[in-house]
């Protein structure tokens, strides 16, 4: 089954809807609200809906509006951004507990093998954009999760990246070339496995798009699929044994370790 977005925090809808009580109650508009704290009438709303965080910045700028002695600004201490948009938060938990796990990326590196510089360069120009804090917080979870690559209990990695991913020059010539460099070194690891699908062996089934299988250490099976604003994760049999299907159709015409290792230091080499 798909899993839904979750709700945002109880703790942004509470203190949004403390500040919208408090300004109706000192007679304050949004507009004069966000003169104030330098954000737009819509920022107010969607804070006060809940919808987006109440930043340090409005609860402060509020709490002076409003004389409110301490009470709005305390408020921050309870508010936090979730290190994952929604929509990967159920997945990450079950990456977490993985025992194994297979990807395949047409278009980006794997998150769990994505460089600092790498992975800050594809936060920083997402559409909509972000703020920088934000940008930061995703920037370091990200690496934080990689932590699992050497970690224990040890768990088993195969990844599959096509070529168009490893060609995107994504934050430039010097970020690029860090990233494949990182590649061959993962590739060292004994508990992964590097694969690469070049363009002159693409099928169909590869074109499809993305995906991940993981199996936990309770030997239960699921499946991880996105697209541009849709996520699916599911334990549905049929569905897993599809993917599964496909992700081995699309190894089998891989090129082998050895040869994807290779593959990518000539890359390298003619950066």
């Amino acid at each position: 089954m798909s899993v839904p977005n979750p709700p945002v925090p109880a703790s942004w809808r509470y203190a949004g809807d403390q500040l919208k009580r408090w300004r109706i109650k000192a007679g304050v508009t949004r507009e004069e609200l966000g003169t104030a704290a330098k954000y737009s009438p819509d920022t107010i709303k969607a804070m006060e809906q809940g919808v987006r965080m109440p930043t340090p910045q409005l609860l402060d700028a509020a709490d002076a509006l409003f004389q409110a002695e301490g009470l709005l600004s305390a408020a921050a201490g309870y508010l936090r951004r979730e290190k994952f948009p929604a929509r990967a938060q159920d997945f990450m938990q079950r990456e977490k507990g993985a025992r194994s796990l297979w990807s395949y990326e047409v278009t980006l590196i794997p998150g769990l093998l994505q460089t600092e510089d790498y992975a800050r360069a594809l936060m920083a120009n997402h559409w909509p954009p972000v703020d920088d804090e934000t940008v930061e917080q995703r920037v370091a979870a990200r690496l934080e999760r990689q932590a699992i690559l050497t970690g224990k209990p040890t768990v088993a990695f195969s990844f599959v990246i096509f070529e168009a991913a490893l060609r995107c020059p994504l934050g430039g010539r010097d970020v690029h070339r860090e990233q494949l460099v990182s590649l061959m070194w993962a590739a060292k690891l004994r508990n992964v496995s590097l694969q690469v699908l070049p363009f002159v062996r693409v099928m169909p089934a590869a074109t499809i798009g993305p995906m991940v299988l993981m199996e936990s250490h309770e030997h239960e099976y699921s499946a991880y699929s996105t697209g541009q604003s849709l996520s699916q994760l599911t334990s549905d049999p049929d569905i897993v044994s599809t993917h599964t299907e496909r992700l081995g159709m699309i190894r089998a015409t891989a090129l082998d370790h050895r040869g994807s290792v290779a593959f990518i230091k000539r890359m390298v080499d003619e950066l």
